[in-house]
């Protein structure tokens, strides 16, 4: 396997990492330590059938001819002819061979489909495809997680078995640090010291900054020939989705990368896409100790801290004579921020960074302008109207189920939403309190408008339908839709211990069946979701 990934750099380890996902679908389809470990051997020799393409085809950096991809159509066979021979191993073979299959039967070399194709060879495709989307190839870098993410979900069905792909969607949405992906060689560590020509010049990573205050310190020395005010540290306060900066890309829709501020450690504010900032200068105020034997000169060491509360952020800025107090009202709640170190015409260095362990209260940064809100002035009905800015971080009222309820609601998806996920979900659950994340909570099922579930619970047995009618337009005009807003029905029923859901929205049917098994009397369900607004809530019971 190993000679065969070099054959290509671009491919390096691949078949090692392929393996191990293939491993933890397998683990997470109940497979058991004997199949698991098939599973990863047939992984690892998947590609085997490369050894007989030439090099110049494996690394082209172009589009491939006809005659060319043919030629690399050619391996999942000679794959499987190879490893055919290990009689005693029969199931090695399989991953090679049938890898490349699809599960609607438009993949090679046999075109099957569906159930037709081996599950070894159908959990391979699942990990091979995520691991050519989150590596580097000749012809384009790694594509960001979460459109990976989405890839999977467009592809359940038609590409790859939706089982598979679900439990694969699911060890990405566990894996929050982005673990599973190529390895970068070299990858830098948060800077210490950096030099600064002009702004964007050198900049630290992003530091992250939520409701936990971050302290940084930092000394400062003017290039030569500089003065004072020409050679300052700058604080770039942003979001990007790989929390770096990245000057002049603001229109990168894989980074979304979105400038907010630039702060200068004088307290000059340049507002990029803020709704509002407040500066004030507190003179002869500071926690900067002085300067002992050896440190810099006055005027070039400075803390900075910084926190932030839903739309609002602080920073404050301390030299050896001042507190600067910057307070900014952010355009966007669900956005994230971080801030770099940067500067003009100086080195910066000795920069340490503290993180305060405990959330600081809510309310700590005073208002100075109204919260970000996408359901003010929205009609509101029997339930009042929420907005998730992040996933699941707000829920609706539980609302009993009993016999037959619908509801009917209306959702618009936030402007900063982009993903197919971010829609409403609906909830299922069971709480001394009815409310979701409450007391002695127990969560049945978590139903996405997009068709995806993940069964949080061993007490249930959920059986999820999903259907594309007709009428569905594809997934671009499905996150459209949810932009542009629409009126949604949900149908609940309740048969002894089991609840019963059906919604259609957008071209997508879903019924749901969850069998409940502990007896539970007190059933509930709750609106939540991702990046949406949901007004106009009515629940309507039958009789």
């Amino acid at each position: 396997a190993s000679a065969i990934d070099a054959k290509d750099r671009y491919t390096n380890g691949h078949s090692r990492r392929v393996a191990e996902y293939s491993e933890k679908i397998a683990r997470g389809a109940g497979r058991s330590e004997e199949e698991c470990e098939k599973v990863y051997f047939a992984a690892l020799l998947h590609d085997v059938g490369k050894i007989g393409v030439p090099i110049e085809i494996l690394s082209k950096k172009g589009r491939l001819t006809d005659e060319e991809f043919e030629r690399i159509k050619q391996h999942p066979v000679v794959g499987g002819q190879i490893l055919s021979s290990i009689r005693n191993s029969p199931w090695l073979s399989i991953g090679a061979r049938y890898h490349h299959e699809r599960y609607n039967g438009k993949g090679y070399p046999e075109g099957l489909g569906g159930e037709d194709i081996p599950d070894i060879a159908r959990i391979i495709a699942v990990a091979d495809a995520y691991d050519a989307m989150t590596s580097n190839r000749s012809y384009r870098n790694a594509i960001p997680q979460h459109i990976v993410r989405e890839e999977m979900v467009k592809g359940m069905g038609t590409q790859f078995d939706p089982e598979f792909a679900k439990i694969m969607i699911h060890l990405i949405d566990l894996d929050i640090e982005y673990q599973m992906q190529e390895a970068k060689t070299g990858a830098e560590v948060h800077s210490t010291s950096l030099h600064c020509d002009t702004l964007y010049h050198d900049c630290t990573e992003g530091i992250y900054i939520m409701n936990g205050k971050v302290r940084i310190r930092l000394f400062s020395q003017p290039d030569d020939g500089f003065s004072y005010e020409d050679s300052l540290p700058t604080l770039i306060v942003y979001d990007s989705l790989d929390g770096s900066v990245h000057p002049g890309e603001e229109n990168n829709k894989d980074l979304l990368y979105y400038e907010y501020a630039r702060i200068r450690l004088d307290g000059k504010v340049d507002e990029v896409s803020t709704r509002k900032v407040q500066v004030s200068v507190v003179d002869n105020e500071t926690i900067v100790e002085p300067a002992r034997p050896g440190e810099p000169e006055p005027g070039q060491r400075y803390i900075t801290e910084a926190v932030r509360d839903r739309d609002h952020m602080l920073v404050n800025v301390y030299d050896e004579k001042r507190t600067i107090r910057i307070i900014m009202a952010l355009p966007y709640t669900s956005r994230f921020s971080y801030i770099a170190i940067g500067g003009e015409h100086c080195f910066i260095h000795n920069i340490l960074i503290e993180n305060d362990e405990e959330e600081t209260d809510s309310g700590i940064v005073p208002r100075i302008a109204e919260e970000v809100s996408f359901t003010r002035g929205c009609p509101e009905g029997d339930v009042p109207n929420i907005q998730i800015d992040d996933w699941c971080e707000k829920a609706t009222e539980g609302i009993r189920v009993e016999k037959e309820l619908t509801l009917t609601f209306h959702t618009k998806s936030l402007p900063t939403a982009r993903l197919v996920w971010h829609c409403p979900y609906i909830c299922l659950f069971t709480a001394s309190d009815g409310k979701v994340k409450g007391e002695n909570f127990r969560e049945y099922l978590l139903l996405r408008f997009n068709g995806e579930d993940w069964s949080s619970d061993e007490h249930v047995e959920n059986t999820v339908m999903v259907e594309q009618r007709e009428d569905f337009k594809g997934w671009d005009v499905w996150k459209e839709k949810n932009m542009e807003g629409f009126d949604c029905k949900v149908k609940i029923r309740m048969e002894k211990n089991r609840v019963l859901m059906s919604t259609e929205n957008l071209g997508i049917a879903i019924n749901t069946v969850s069998e409940i098994r502990d007896d539970q009397k007190d059933i509930f369900v709750a609106i939540t979701g991702d990046q949406c607004a949901i007004t106009d809530i009515h629940v309507h019971r039958e009789g």
